[in-house]
């Protein structure tokens, strides 16, 4: 099956969101304690994206983590790294 051009971008198009508000899970990680941690999204830096989980709050960096996230009713398999710098500025691209 071919895929069409708007599918292709699509990956690219997801790193322009907002996650603000989502759910993310992390699914690799350098640091083995952060494996599995899942939680909402409640604030983003250029390095860090903080969640709450459960029972705390947690800043992870962005370049050590492959997350999940889900934004609605679609979930995201996104590489920490590809989302290294300002939020704002990467809304903007």
């Amino acid at each position: 099956m071919k895929l069409s051009k708007r599918n292709k971008t699509m990956p690219q198009k997801i790193l322009t969101h907002e996650f603000i508000g989502s759910i993310m899970k992390v699914i690799e990680s350098k640091n083995p304690t952060l494996l599995g941690l899942e939680g909402k999204i409640i604030d983003e830096t250029q390095n860090t994206i903080t969640i709450k989980t459960k029972n705390s709050t947690k800043k992870i960096l962005k370049n050590q983590v492959k997350m999940k996230i889900e934004t609605g009713n679609k979930s995201f398999i996104i590489i920490g790294k590809d989302l290294v710098g300002r939020p704002q500025d990467r809304i903007k691209k």
